[in-house]
């Protein structure tokens, strides 16, 4: 596994490449759902981290998070159903944060644009 970059711009266009790579994101799961964290960006906001790497996502099964478990996601269901999803359900996605959980929070739907830009 190569290190998460400390430019945010970076490690979202890694997630994505990585995404088309290996078809699937990556988030944790556990006893009462999917991991979650306040957003740092809006005070009434959640975020869902996910990443483009198990490894990248098995950090973070510590702490808070013991019980939780790296979980793929189908890249298709993913653009299809989670993004428009998380968009309706007003949650941010956490790009490839690192350690301490830091990094890019984006729109569900300017990520699927993202997505939709890269694989023209």
């Amino acid at each position: 596994m190569t290190a998460l970059s400390d430019d945010p711009a970076e490690n979202l266009d890694r997630f994505i490449v990585e995404a088309m790579d290996h078809g699937c994101v990556y988030g944790l799961e556990g006893p009462d759902g999917w991991a979650l964290c306040p957003s740092e960006k809006y005070d009434d906001s959640d975020v869902m981290p996910l990443w483009s790497e198990l490894a990248l996502a098995q950090v973070h099964c510590r702490e808070e998070w013991t019980d939780y478990k790296p979980v793929p996601i189908d890249l298709e269901e993913f653009l299809d159903d989670w993004l428009p999803g998380m968009h309706d359900d007003e949650l941010l996605v956490g790009v490839n944060w690192d350690e301490s959980l830091e990094g890019e929070e984006i729109e569900p739907m300017d990520l699927l644009e993202e997505f939709e830009q890269e694989m023209e």
